[in-house]
């Protein structure tokens, strides 16, 4: 009997060795990153030829700290600062603006400061970062809008909602935008004859969204994205001293290429290097390297908004993007 228990947990070692993406990856909350990536995804479907900027960390002036926002859509002749809850259960609002949440299984209650001011909020404090960046933004240019992206969620008189809310079942039937002159969000804001927004404008924009301060990310496997700050690699000496090259001065993104069967032979990572240059706003110049590691290699990384440190192994990530 004893025989039987020793192998069983040998074998369970070995599992949890060698096909287990470790527990970081599997009891992780991915889910709200996760859906700002669906969104945005699905935004620039919707919006063909728009760019969406997501987990941005805008300076603020007054709170001398970065303001999270989770995503701005940038089309020709409009921005929208978005913000995407991933809420599920029995959403409703209260007079004062503020949400109540019940979940559908465990009857639990949660109250919810005003999404919709909030978001405004932001609007505001990204109005000002791209002014000191040297664009003005036309009045009525800059929008906002909530988006409730959990199909699981159901909105309790939902009629009572701002028209800047989108509920999941307005979400999931939106149509790919018509090719016009404006969107469907920002026609009433040109009714009174603004013209669109310059080419020359449109691509400032472009640049110094693309240039924004950003939180770090990971694609995981299975579709999964987590946000947050890279702090550094752990493992065996010789694979850390592989990856000393990366650094967020130098590199803007890694990809895992290969991961070997059972972790027996180092898994491939093809780095991209990226020298950016902040003086003008052309393409910055890279190349590609590859560099071979462990798969049991780990990543350290600080969830936003948190103080939590997450290590997740080579083997579960698909690539890295590092924020400048």
């Amino acid at each position: 009997m004893w025989f039987e228990i020793i192998c069983g947990l040998v074998i369970y070692r070995l599992y949890k060795l060698f096909f287990s993406d470790g527990d970081d990856v599997l009891d992780v909350e991915t889910s709200d990153s996760t859906a700002l990536f669906a969104v945005a995804d699905r935004l620039a479907k919707l919006y063909d030829g728009a760019k969406v900027y997501v987990g941005l960390r805008v300076p603020d002036a007054d709170t001398a700290s970065p303001q999270h926002i989770d995503l701005v859509l940038l089309n020709k002749g409009e921005a929208v600062v978005i913000a995407v809850k991933n809420l599920s259960g029995f959403i409703s609002v209260k007079p004062d603006g503020s949400w109540v949440s019940e979940s559908l299984t465990k009857h639990k209650i949660e109250q919810h400061p005003d999404p919709l001011a909030e978001t405004k909020r932001q609007a505001s404090i990204l109005e000002s970062y791209l002014e000191q960046r040297g664009a003005a933004l036309p009045e009525g240019y800059l929008s906002c809008k909530v988006i409730l992206s959990n199909p699981k969620v159901c909105t309790i008189q939902s009629s009572s909602f701002p028209p800047e809310i989108i509920t999941y079942d307005q979400w999931v039937q939106m149509k790919p935008e018509p090719k016009s002159m404006f969107s469907g969000w920002m026609k009433g804001a040109f009714r009174g004859g603004k013209k669109e927004m310059q080419e020359s404008i449109h691509q400032k924009l472009n640049f110094i969204l693309s240039t924004a301060p950003m939180w770090d990310r990971l694609e995981l496997k299975g579709n999964k994205y987590v946000l947050g700050e890279f702090l550094e690699f752990k493992g065996k000496q010789e694979d850390v001293q592989a990856l000393r090259h990366i650094k967020r001065s130098k590199i803007s993104r890694l990809v895992v290429q290969k991961t070997s069967m059972l972790g027996f032979a180092p898994s491939r990572l093809q780095v991209l290097y990226t020298r950016r240059d902040y003086r003008s706003e052309g393409a910055s110049a890279s190349e590609w390297k590859e560099v071979n590691v462990r798969s049991s290699t780990e990543v350290v990384f600080q969830l936003d908004n948190s103080s939590r440190v997450r290590k997740f192994k080579l083997s579960s990530i698909c690539s890295m993007s590092l924020s400048a």
